[in-house]
C-alpha cells in the first residue's frame, strides 16, 4: 500500500515537472494564431495530457466546430485515444471559466474528458461547479490572440468550422 502511495505520488510529481517543461501552446488556424499560456499550477495532469496530444499532432487538421459562449475543438467526430484520468478543477491553484480561458469538454460525468476542449468566449463562472466543474488549464496569452478567438468565433457562426492546421508546444 505504501508503495502504491509513493508510485501515485512520483506520478503526479512527473506530470507537473513535463508540463513545467512546456509553458504556451501556439494555435496555428485559418483565421490566425492563438497563443495560449498553459496553467500547470492549475492542472499539472491536464497540461501533460493537452502537450502530449499536440506533441502527437492529433490536433493537426482538426477544427473549431463550436461556437456559443464558447469554441470547441478536438478530435471529434473521432474518438480520443484514451481520457484524462481526473478532473482537476478542484485540485490546484483554482482559475474560474472567464473569458480567454480553456477548459477541458466533458459530458455529464466529470473524469471523462478527454482531448476535446474549449476556449471561453464570456465570463462562464457557471462552468467551474456544473457537472463536476470543467477544468481550465491555460488562458490566451495576448490581445492579437483574442481578436483570433474572436474571428473564429464569427467565422464558426458563418461556416460551421475553422481549420486548425497545427498546434505547436513551447
Amino acid at each position: 500500500l505504501l508503495r502504491i502511495a509513493c508510485l501515485a505520488r512520483d506520478t503526479f510529481g512527473t506530470a507537473r515537472r513535463a508540463a513545467a517543461m512546456t509553458s504556451s501552446l501556439a494555435m496555428n488556424t485559418e483565421s490566425g494564431v492563438i497563443n495560449l499560456k498553459l496553467r500547470p499550477d492549475s492542472a499539472p495532469i491536464t497540461c501533460e495530457y493537452i502537450v502530449k496530444a499536440v506533441k502527437d499532432g492529433l490536433y493537426d487538421g482538426k477544427s473549431f466546430y463550436r461556437s456559443d459562449f464558447v469554441i470547441q475543438c478536438g478530435l471529434y467526430p473521432q474518438k480520443a485515444p484514451s481520457n484524462l484520468s481526473r478532473n482537476e478543477t478542484k485540485d490546484g491553484v483554482f482559475v474560474s471559466n472567464t473569458r480567454g480561458t480553456c477548459a477541458i469538454a466533458h459530458f455529464d460525468v466529470p473524469d471523462n474528458g478527454n482531448t476535446e476542449f474549449f476556449i471561453n468566449l464570456q465570463a462562464n463562472t457557471h462552468l467551474d461547479d456544473v457537472y463536476g466543474g470543467f477544468c481550465v488549464f491555460a488562458e490566451v496569452a495576448d490581445d492579437a490572440s483574442f481578436k483570433v478567438v474572436d474571428a473564429i468565433a464569427g467565422a464558426v457562426k458563418a461556416n460551421g468550422s475553422v481549420k486548425i492546421y497545427s498546434i505547436t508546444a513551447s
